[in-house]
């Protein structure tokens, strides 16, 4: 099997309530990444980039997060909505969704002012 240009994992992780931090999927159902997957084969990516549901990616207050490798691109806050800009501009053109993107002082900084 050929490498693959992207590797793109979406959190599906699900917390109780009242837990302290926040879960990027409601029971661990993603619409996001059935989404992601959708598009990305409607886009001819099929055997170019993987689509994975992943665990807890630790930053929660941006949740729901994607991540893309091998770039390291982290997107926060994003929405099935999301899910088309992301393949078009970023796995189709090559070019990262700017509005999307966790900055990257915010990444693993609990000082972000995002963090709750």
């Amino acid at each position: 099997m050929p490498v693959f240009e992207h590797h793109v994992f979406v959190c599906s992780n699900h917390r109780p309530a009242g837990a302290p931090r926040r879960s990027c999927t409601a029971e661990g159902q993603s619409e996001l990444h059935a989404r992601l997957q959708q598009l990305s084969r409607e886009a001819g990516l099929a055997g170019k980039v993987r689509i994975n549901k992943a665990g807890c990616l630790d930053q929660c207050e941006h949740g729901p997060v994607v991540v893309v490798y091998p770039e390291g691109v982290w997107y926060g806050n994003v929405s099935p909505a999301d899910a088309e800009e992301i393949v078009r501009e970023h796995l189709v053109g090559k070019r990262p969704v700017e509005r999307l993107r966790i900055a990257d002082e915010c990444l693993n900084n609990c000082s972000c002012p995002h963090c709750g």
